[in-house]
């Protein structure tokens, strides 16, 4: 009769995703991600293909860790609730955000937050040979706004300011959105 697994993916990347936290992306290796289970490191690897593996599944943590937006809202407020929780995450793990400007949503349930960018984007009338490029550029700044908060590059400025720079950002985002669903080039 086989073993009982003691770990199973899930676990291990909520771990590696702790540890990241704790003590910084640096210190995240298939060792200590181990020590932390109580399993040896090979064990990892049932669940993990190596620490490429890992970083992709951290990537996928920081996407799902919030539910998707409501169906049936329309495409600016999906968007929007998105970027929210985009930021959000980013505050709760500012260390381990910049994966996401750094390794792509390789894994199925990354690439489902991606898709939901694709749909608000369907939506508002982006054809559909321009929404991989739209998805890009907003992705890109939603991102780089929550990467930059979350990593002190605004610290001189308010939660209050922030606030209202966001705004500002996401009404660009639309309005651009908006340009490209009108004429299918940037406006």
């Amino acid at each position: 009769m086989a073993r009982p697994a003691r770990i199973d993916r899930s676990r291990l990347l909520a771990e590696a995703l702790a540890i990241a936290d704790e003590r910084g992306l640096e210190a995240l290796t298939m060792a200590a991600v181990a020590e932390r289970l109580g399993v040896t490191p090979m064990a990892l690897y049932r669940h993990v293909a190596g620490r490429a593996d890992l970083l992709d599944g951290l990537v996928e943590l920081l996407l799902t860790e919030f539910a998707p937006p409501p169906a049936g809202l329309p495409w600016s407020e999906c968007l929007g609730v998105l970027a929210a929780n985009i930021r959000a995450s980013a505050r709760r793990h500012p260390s381990v955000f910049p994966l996401l400007l750094q390794r792509p949503a390789t894994t199925p349930d990354a690439r489902r937050t991606r898709d939901a960018v694709y749909a608000a984007l369907r939506e508002a009338g982006v054809p559909e040979g321009r929404v991989p490029l739209v998805e890009r550029l907003v992705s890109t700044a939603v991102l780089g706004f929550a990467v930059s908060e979350a990593a002190g590059r605004f610290r001189e400025h308010s939660r209050r300011q922030l606030d209202a720079d966001f705004d500002i950002l996401q009404a660009m985002l639309a309005r651009f959105i908006r340009a490209e669903a009108a004429t299918g080039s940037p406006g």
